[in-house]
């Protein structure tokens, strides 16, 4: 697993990579799901938050798709993240 935090990078300029990542997806559900999720709600993300956020982001978009989704259980690790993008999109869990 890769560092998260870059301690030279503006914490402006992290949302926006991460806003970035977020809406460049390999699949357009994706896209769709973590873009919005992200616009309305990084900027209020503490950093151990943010750095949960940015863990989920180097998943396989597929298992993403299928964990947000409820077709197939979350990993531990991503939980809580899961959970609230869940919650955001009015998906049960």
């Amino acid at each position: 697993m890769r560092e998260l935090r870059n301690p030279n990078e503006t914490p402006e300029h992290r949302l926006k990579r991460l806003r970035l990542r977020s809406w460049r997806r390999g699949i357009k559900e994706m896209d769709l799901i973590l873009g919005a999720y992200a616009d309305a709600r990084l900027a209020e993300l503490d950093a151990t938050t943010l750095d949960a956020y940015e863990a989920l982001l180097d998943e396989n978009d597929q298992d993403l798709y299928k964990w947000v989704s409820g077709a197939e259980a979350r990993p531990d690790v991503h939980t809580a993240m899961l959970a609230d993008i869940s919650a955001f999109h009015g998906i049960e869990s």
